[in-house]
């Protein structure tokens, strides 16, 4: 491998020596340490180390945590990747945002540079890695290596979320690969799986627990009885959770993961802003502890289904939030900080697809699946299978249908139960169960209604937040598998 050396007028190419003992070296997809008493090119111990390969020469955007994974990973197991696929991965330039700070992986200065445009458009790098977050200058760049008709790996959900469609676009124009399997739920396989295993199945709805952050923290609110204001504390002591959790807490960054999957499983354009998100932050110990004397459990889940429309016509439903799962349902057992996505098919029926959602080391593995595909197609002239959407109609969440749990503080006097029934039936809305808790002048009613219309439930609760009988409505969750 030929390490360059960069300044800002011209690229220059020399040849290091590795002397005896030197520091090891990422070359040809290998960890290389000259042998002690030992000197010579860098390029030649490499080769001797690696064998035979077709070198394919990336160009890594980003060398955060992930991007320090994808090196080390390629460091590990270079050796079995070229043995396995006859591909040697050569590491050509890194864009970094300083030069000067500490990794946790080597990288020579005539790798390292601040200029990504400049990796992007080297003739040597035949393949560019993103893993450096953000929309922009994320997309100009993604585009500007598609243009070059270089192939693109990314881990980037926010970008694919808001411009997917163009991205897809721009790859099918030029003929290669845009592989993004880490930019949801890391680790866990399933954009492969929806790519292409299944995309001669009728997926009817896919759910997951796509965010590590909240799941951890309503396990901890479930298994050991810790507040939210807690459990958020103990995952950002951990690393679980960011200074400013709201991406996480609120329900965006699920939204984001919930519009890639709605787009790959029904072939729909599906960007953030079709998704509606609600977090977990209003989730009380109180609501963990009927939901299981109810036999359920609360998880924030992603759904994305595709769902009739009266004229014949198919349309898509994407929404986050806190849900009420049965704890005989697959996903109640994901715990702590782990993910799962939950597949309907009409042909295959369920699939679940689990692991570690996210976190350098899982996240990097992905990527590092994807550059093998890449740079495999690469040198057979070949590309992953094209990804087509078309426009469908998004059904707005006042047209879900679904069950509620609803948890309402009363007074207890002679005539509420009634008041309460008259609301729900004047709206259409059926209780299924009802549970009444205290004594004195309060009480604590807790409702499990049949499936709903969203826009009558919220009806009902604008009329039952009038009435005098009502002291709070403090909790309403959507529940699937009630009926």
């Amino acid at each position: 491998m030929c390490h360059r050396s960069f300044d800002r007028n011209s690229w220059t190419t020399a040849q290091p020596t590795v002397t005896a003992g030197g520091t090891p070296r990422w070359v040809g997809g290998h960890l290389v340490r000259a042998p002690s008493g030992a000197a010579g090119s860098l390029a030649a111990v490499a080769e001797q180390e690696a064998g035979p390969g077709s070198v394919v020469r990336v160009g890594l955007l980003g060398c955060g945590n992930v991007g320090a994974a994808l090196v080390q990973l390629v460091e590990d197991r270079g050796g079995e990747i070229t043995a396995r696929t006859g591909v040697r991965l050569e590491l050509g330039r890194v864009a970094v945002r300083s030069l000067a700070r500490k990794r946790p992986v080597h990288l020579d200065d005539g790798v390292l540079t601040v200029d990504a445009a400049e990796v992007v458009a080297d003739p040597n790098v035949d393949l560019v890695v993103e893993v450096m977050g953000g929309i922009e200058p994320a997309r100009e760049l993604i585009l500007a290596a598609l243009a070059a008709g270089k192939p693109v790996v990314t881990a980037n959900k926010e970008l694919l979320a808001n411009h997917g469609a163009e991205l897809f676009a721009a790859a099918n124009a030029a003929g290669v690969d845009l592989l993004f399997e880490a930019a949801v739920a890391g680790g866990i396989p399933i954009m492969r799986p929806l790519r292409e295993s299944l995309v001669g199945e009728e997926v009817r709805r896919v759910m997951g627990i796509v965010n590590g952050t909240t799941n951890f923290i309503l396990t901890q609110m479930s298994e050991h009885g810790t507040s939210y204001a807690e459990a958020l504390a103990e995952a950002q002591q951990l690393g679980y959770a960011e200074r400013d959790p709201t991406a996480d807490v609120e329900g965006y960054d699920a939204g984001a993961k919930a519009a890639i999957l709605a787009s790959l499983a029904f072939g729909a354009k599906v960007v953030a802003g079709d998704v509606y998100h609600e977090g977990i932050s209003g989730i009380t110990p109180t609501d963990i502890d009927f939901a299981r004397r109810l036999g359920y459990v609360i998880k924030l889940l992603a759904i994305a289904e595709l769902v009739g429309e009266p004229d014949g016509t198919e349309a898509v439903a994407v929404r986050v939030h806190p849900t009420m799962v049965p704890l005989s349902h697959p996903l109640a057992g994901v715990r702590d900080s782990f993910n799962a996505v939950f597949v309907e098919g009409a042909a295959v029926g369920d699939l679940m697809f689990y692991g570690r959602g996210a976190g350098g080391d899982p996240t990097g593995s992905a990527v590092l699946g994807d550059l093998i595909d890449a740079a495999t197609n690469l040198g057979k002239g070949t590309h992953a299978s094209l990804i087509s959407l078309v426009r469908r109609p998004i059904r707005p969440i006042d047209e879900l249908l679904t069950s509620y749990y609803l948890n309402l503080d009363v007074h207890d006097r002679p005539g509420v139960l009634r008041a309460i029934a008259e609301v729900f039936e004047r709206h259409g809305v059926s209780i299924r169960s009802m549970e009444q808790e205290g004594t004195g002048d309060t009480a604590r009613l807790i409702l499990i209604t049949h499936e709903a219309r969203e826009a009558d439930v919220q009806a009902t609760l604008e009329d039952i937040r009038g009435l005098d009988v009502i002291l709070n409505v403090t909790s309403v969750l959507r529940v699937i598998g009630a009926e």
